[in-house]
């Protein structure tokens, strides 16, 4: 996860370094290298019939299968919504047609799945969500083919840097919306020095070599230099990296206090059970892209106990969706209802996507004029069942940001029948979102 600068000149911070790196790591092609990899994208024809054909990509399987745990139950209540009412614009009614597509956590499947939606089922909307190895080729298909696109769960630096973009030179048909280093920046520092765990602030950190770690890397690591914190960077290391001694070496070394880092999950896990092997324990760990799901943090057992990690979504969270007439409480219980499995925060942000979308649908002329309809999502401002969310104020062009809050992985207590739950422990400027405990530190 990464996040935005407070003025779009800050973008300049390292986008050639961010650039360099994304490109090749997370196949996150340029339009002309896209087209070339999904064997030529034409420009589609919309539809002319009164069906709006909306795409949807999200990893259900591969090392971020754990995003999209919550598709079945969306696309479900999603598609019951949309089939009872349909939408009203301009005088006419549409029916809604929503086409699911796993990406497998994979750049190359994800826009082999973009073309066959662009070209294929002529959709008019593209949907996509969670991590950059899915949604930036998918955004990139969009742009190159003229496709409205909104996006969400990737750092916003990962996305707008790491496609090309400037804030001289924005996209026109892609948007997002999402948390990035500022917001990230805000809430580790927040957690660190006022969650009542004395360290001696210096923050061993894994920041791996694709779209998230170098957005961090080149982002978040200066920001917390100047805020005081010491770095104990060992270097970018690989995705699928097994062993990891020589960075606990450095770590223990330095007497890293702190914690943090944005790998795959499988790659935490590994991480994470050699550090305690070797005997390394940080008073303080917050993670970022794994930690984030339940299933995560029960997959590691008791050493899942008092992780921390950024929240951009809980129950606790006081909005109310615009589709559903849900609140974050009600979204989160009638998931579990009708799954058996523990709330996700993937729920709120993927909700929200489409309620962003259904008001960029509903304030244009013609949803099926593609101009008009990314226009559109440019001026969206709203509040979803995530927060409120506002594209007209940056922090560049194309983007909006989200609230965060920090929570803290713990033995689930009180009869509850889920193994572990996540308590807010810091809402930092988001005093709305009440407090459910103080931070713990690692034992």
């Amino acid at each position: 996860m990464s996040a935005p600068m407070n003025t779009p000149a800050n973008g300049n911070l390292s986008r050639r370094s961010i650039l360099r790196g994304t490109a090749g790591a997370a196949g996150l092609f340029t339009a002309g290298g896209l087209l070339t990899a999904c064997g030529g994208i034409k420009e589609s024809s919309a539809q002319t019939d009164a069906v709006l054909r909306i795409g949807y990509v999200s990893p259900s399987t591969g090392p971020a299968a754990g995003f999209g745990e919550a598709n079945a139950f969306l696309m479900k209540k999603l598609r019951t919504t949309f089939e009872k009412d349909g939408l009203r614009i301009g005088g006419k009614k549409y029916s809604v047609k929503i086409i699911d597509r796993d990406s497998q956590s994979n750049p190359q499947t994800a826009a082999q799945v973009a073309a066959d939606l662009i070209n294929s089922e002529k959709i008019d909307l593209m949907l996509v969500t969670s991590t950059p190895e899915t949604v930036n080729p998918v955004a990139d298909a969009c742009e190159a083919a003229k496709i409205p696109c909104l996006s969400t769960a990737v750092p916003w630096e990962a996305w707008y840097f790491g496609r090309g973009a400037t804030p001289e030179k924005p996209f026109t048909y892609t948007y997002h919306f999402f948390i990035g280093v500022a917001e990230l920046h805000a809430a580790y520092t927040s957690l660190w020095t006022k969650g009542g765990v004395e360290t001696n602030r210096r923050v061993g950190v894994m920041w791996p070599n694709d779209p998230d770690g170098k957005a961090i890397r080149q982002g978040l690591g200066p920001q917390l230099k100047k805020s005081g914190f010491t770095i104990v960077d060992p270097g970018a290391y690989e995705d699928g990296t097994n062993d990891y001694s020589a960075q606990i070496a450095a770590f223990k070394k330095a007497d890293a206090e702190i914690f943090n880092t944005f790998p795959l999950p499988p790659d935490f896990a590994t991480f994470w059970k050699q550090a305690r092997q070797q005997g390394y324990r940080p008073r303080i760990a917050s993670i970022a892209k794994t930690g984030l799901l339940p299933s995560q943090i029960e997959a590691l057992g008791s050493l899942g106990h008092g992780l921390s990690a950024g929240f951009w979504w809980s129950p606790e969270f006081p909005f109310t969706s615009t589709l559903t007439d849900q609140t974050a409480r009600q979204l989160a219980d009638d998931y579990e209802k009708s799954t058996g499995k523990q709330w996700t925060q993937v729920i709120g942000s993927n909700m929200a996507l489409f309620e962003v979308a259904v008001h960029a649908l509903k304030a244009t002329s013609d949803p099926k004029d593609r101009g008009e309809l990314a226009a559109a999502l440019g001026k969206a401002k709203l509040t979803t069942v995530a927060g409120p969310l506002d594209f007209t104020s940056g922090p560049v062009k194309n983007v909006s940001t989200e609230p965060l809050v920090m929570g803290q992985w713990r033995k689930a207590t009180g009869g509850s029948k889920f193994a572990v739950e996540p308590v807010i422990v810091d809402n930092g400027a988001f005093r709305d979102i009440p407090l459910g405990g103080e931070l713990e530190p690692l034992r």
